[in-house]
């Protein structure tokens, strides 16, 4: 595979990975205030012990599986799962042969942490770890976008026009299927451009259907495509969503202004900087199984990916909870004993009713689709 047709959204390779480190090394003050985020900024002496153990390793690794294995699954994730959750557990892991590539198709709640865990994961389960997907708005300076693509990120082009953004997809698709078809490289990518704000996870078809465009004129048929990408629908459940209240008002201002919601500078860095250092409660990732078969179009192979998600989704008490008080029902009430409900909904006393309805929602949700799911078996 001719990897230099794909260099301006690849992850680095080669001169490209050695010169983005050292352009890292030189802002050594931008590491430090990552790890001041990351372990509290009054906490003097683990700041400087983990910076020493970055610089340590960052001067050894030669591409972005050994960045990956030794920075970002062997200091940074580690550690936001130490400080910020009571649990972190996965499941079906067995479902990867270590022999292939994947592409990993999944939910999508935190900006970074979703695809961090997986990878975290691979390397715990020892299967190969993957590349993953970032939107450009994420690449605020070339710090962070060094960061990203010494981490393994490929970069999704959004602020473009029509005609471009269109050639730009057809670029990004073709790259997706050169390397996990004839890499064996797998790659972390969400169903749905920007993390569900209301707990609904639906894959848009378009994604499978730009797959599809970018090889159509080899001749291949679409089903043929689907079986050699190997998607292996992702389900990643937060007991707490460090963002919840945050994203809900970021879609009520979006209803109120008619679909339209400007984000403010660094809205998103703000947000991956909660979703890193704030409490999660409990968390549970889970691998579903390769989709394969005869498909004759993309909404036929979301909705299967769709319906892996929702049955393979951890359903926590905040689910169950959420879900019994916004439909007014007692079905899980069985389940709740223990549960604290009034400390829950504490956590939204402060918020506008509509906000505070949508926050509620987007935790039930993921309840209610599991349900449909149960019901059309």
């Amino acid at each position: 595979m001719d990897f230099s047709k794909y260099s301006d959204i690849a992850p680095y390779r080669g001169k490209d990975f050695e010169e983005a480190i050292n352009r890292v090394l030189e802002h050594r003050e931008y590491l430090g205030a990552f790890v001041s985020l990351l372990v509290g900024g009054n906490d003097i002496n683990a700041i400087y012990s983990y910076l020493g153990g970055i610089l340590e390793n960052i001067n050894s690794v030669k591409n972005y599986s050994e960045f990956q294995k030794k920075i970002t699954a062997g200091i940074f994730v580690p550690t936001i799962i130490g400080r910020t959750m009571s649990q972190f557990s996965d499941s079906g892991y067995d479902s990867i042969d270590p022999e292939k590539g994947y592409l990993f198709l999944s939910n999508h709640r935190d900006i970074i942490l979703d695809c961090a865990l997986l990878d975290y994961t691979l390397l715990t389960h020892d299967k190969p770890l993957c590349e993953m997907a970032f939107g450009d708005n994420l690449m605020m300076n070339q710090f962070i976008e060094d960061l990203f693509r010494l981490n393994g990120g490929v970069i999704v082009r959004r602020a473009l026009g029509m005609k471009e953004k269109y050639l730009s997809t057809i670029e990004l698709s073709s790259y997706f299927v050169d390397v996990v078809r004839d890499e064996n490289i797998s790659v972390w990518l969400a169903q749905r451009p920007g993390r569900s704000k209301d707990g609904l996870d639906v894959t848009q078809p378009s994604i499978i259907k730009m797959l599809y465009l970018s090889q159509k004129s080899k001749g291949i048929k679409f089903s043929e495509l689907i079986n050699s990408m190997n998607i292996l629908p992702i389900s990643i459940s937060y007991e707490y969503d460090p963002n919840d209240i945050n994203k809900g008002r970021e879609e009520i201002l979006r209803e109120q202004h008619h679909g339209e919601y400007e984000k403010k500078k660094y809205e998103d860095l703000i947000s991956m900087a909660r979703g890193m250092k704030a409490n999660k409660g409990r968390v549970h990732l889970a691998v579903g199984t390769p989709i394969k078969g005869e498909y004759d179009t993309p909404e036929e192979v979301a909705r299967e990916v769709d319906r892996q998600i929702h049955l393979n989704y951890k359903l926590w008490d905040t689910n169950l909870f959420a879900y019994d008080y916004m439909e007014k029902s007692d079905r899980f009430a069985s389940e709740l004993k223990d549960f604290d409900g009034e400390e829950f909904l504490m956590r939204f006393s402060h918020l506008s009713p509509n906000v505070r309805d949508f926050v509620l929602n987007s935790y039930a949700n993921p309840v209610r689709s599991r349900i449909r799911e149960e019901e059309e078996r």
